[in-house]
This record gives structure tokens, C-alpha cells and sequence, in this order.
């Protein structure tokens, strides 16, 4: 029998549980459409730069470190 008041106990506290969750999802202030796209475009915008230029970065400590085993050949 303890074992039925466990499990009903533990319906209590997730019942709890979600009513906070709705309650704090209340709460939350949403970005506008316009904020969304603004943001969006930014951190794809500075995705694309840094990816650019960490591909470069590469490509030419690629190329100085290639020039430098070449020596030791």
C-alpha cells in the first residue's frame, strides 16, 4: 500500500512541477518578428566572417608549416 501513495505523490509533484513551468512561461517576453530576423541575420553575417577568417588563418599557417617540413626532408 505505501507504494500507491508514493506514486501518487509523485503525480502531486509533477502536477506542481508543470503548473510552475506555465506559470514562468508566462512570464517570458518574446522577441518581435522584426528583433528575431534582426538577430538572425547578424549571427549569420558573423558566422560567415569568422568562418572566413579562420579558414584563412589556417590556410596559411598550413602553407608556412608545410614550407617548414619541407626543410627537413
Amino acid at each position: 500500500m505505501k507504494h500507491m501513495g508514493k506514486e501518487k505523490n509523485i503525480f502531486k509533484r509533477m502536477g506542481a512541477y508543470l503548473k510552475e513551468v506555465r506559470g514562468e512561461m508566462k512570464k517570458v517576453t518574446w522577441p518581435s518578428k522584426d528583433d528575431l530576423v534582426k538577430t538572425t541575420i547578424a549571427v549569420i553575417v558573423i558566422s560567415l566572417f569568422f568562418g572566413i577568417y579562420l579558414f584563412g588563418v589556417d590556410f596559411i599557417f598550413a602553407r608556412i608549416f608545410r614550407r617548414i617540413g619541407s626543410f627537413f626532408h
